[in-house]
């Protein structure tokens, strides 16, 4: 498969596609996100309750300290 041109290969640390279900089909949360002018910005909480981290260099990310 080959990669689009300034997007990022697929990150090999996330759980499989069963167990990220679990957040995913859920409705995002008022206290999941913000946003800070064109950007949705997630919060610590909707991380954790994720339960990994994504490797995008997210602003709240808890897994990064």
């Amino acid at each position: 498969m080959s990669e689009k041109p300034g997007h990022a290969p697929p990150v090999t640390s996330q759980p499989a596609s069963t167990e990220r279900r679990a957040v995913s089909d859920e409705p995002l949360r008022p206290d999941d996100f913000y946003m800070d002018g064109p950007y949705l910005v997630f919060t610590e909480a909707y991380h954790l309750r994720r339960g990994y981290c994504c490797n995008s260099d997210c602003r709240h990310c808890p897994y990064n300290k």
